[in-house]
């Protein structure tokens, strides 16, 4: 017998905190990245893409973070009773129905705009999700899994670049950027798993470990784009430059982030967090590392300034 409690409808603050509205800001940047490796959005409705795309992977985010409180809602009534669906605020049923509605919204605003690969790559992406909340949350793999949802984000802003564009060269050079937001969203799906109970030493320095791969994938991925640029003979200075601000961009990101996951191996919940939300903060600096690098300094700029409106969102409740 369930022991949650049947609850309402809930208020806009209810639902703010079940799609842990401050890490939302953390979603945009990885269909930006896709879109500006693959070249950036080209051709008819370049504009709606540029737009709906990070759009639609934001309706995707949020129905998986809504779906993610329904399917731990009885382990929430014990560890997290504050919860909205545990504390009889929101009903689950009402939260069931809002996941599957953000999700269908997420695989149709993808096809609109970026078509049937699009689409695809978004339906890709969104059982990938459902899978992990239903399924394979308790598995040894969740943070691989997890990983592998974020890269398919950064893969589904490649398959809106344009059109016609063959998907292989949509794909290929929004490869590294992909490989480094899966490293990142490893490693702080890894830490998370301690929210609670704490993480070990060694799952701190293994998350740590990861974070600076992410960091090196994401200094290649500008270094290859300028190395394909110079090839071309197209725009070969404002490549380089791209190259060498992207490099250092990673450079102080893995700075910043490394030490804080590395030092998370107390066994307490509390540090465990801590470093999760660093991590996800961080994802927004990774973002406008891979975009500058990418030769996106305007981009990266409002993916960095949207990452500090974040911090105006906290009071309508954790991004964790």
């Amino acid at each position: 017998m369930s022991t949650v409690p049947a609850g309402g409808l809930g208020t806009w603050r209810e639902w703010a905190e079940l799609v842990r509205l401050p890490a939302v800001v953390s979603v945009p940047g990885d269909a930006l990245v896709g879109l500006a490796a693959a070249g950036g959005p080209g051709g008819r409705g370049a504009a709606a893409r540029a737009a709906a795309t990070p759009l639609a992977s934001v309706c995707l985010y949020w129905g998986g973070m809504v779906l993610n409180d329904w399917a731990d809602r009885e382990l929430d009534a014990v560890e997290r009773p504050e919860r909205p669906l545990p504390s009889g605020r929101v009903d689950p049923r009402a939260a069931l129905a809002a996941a599957a509605g953000l999700t269908a919204a997420g695989v149709g605003v993808a096809g609109l705009t970026g078509g049937r690969r699009s689409a695809g790559c978004a339906a890709l992406l969104a059982a990938g999700v459902w899978t992990y909340d239903l399924v394979g949350k308790s598995s040894p793999l969740a943070p691989a899994s997890m990983a592998v949802t974020r890269l398919l984000d950064v893969v589904l802003g490649a398959t809106a670049a344009a059109p016609g564009l063959p998907l292989g060269a949509a794909l290929r050079p929004a490869a590294l950027p992909a490989l480094s937001v899966g490293l990142h969203t490893l490693a702080v799906t890894d830490l998370a798993r301690g929210e609670v109970h704490g993480a070990s030493p060694a799952t701190a320095r293994r998350a740590a470990a990861v974070s600076a791969a992410a960091g090196v994938a994401s200094a290649a991925a500008g270094v290859a784009a300028a190395v394909g640029a110079v090839r071309r003979g197209t725009g070969r200075t404002s490549a380089v430059a791209g190259a060498a601000l992207g490099v250092a961009a990673s450079a102080a990101h893995v700075a910043r982030l490394v030490p804080v996951q590395a030092a998370a191996g107390t066994g307490s919940g509390g540090d465990a967090r801590s470093a999760t939300v660093a991590g996800l903060k961080a994802l927004v600096t990774l973002q406008a590392s891979l975009l500058a690098g990418l030769r996106q300094p305007v981009t990266a700029a409002g993916v960095l300034a949207l990452g500090a409106g974040g911090k105006a969102l906290r009071r309508w409740g954790s991004a964790t």
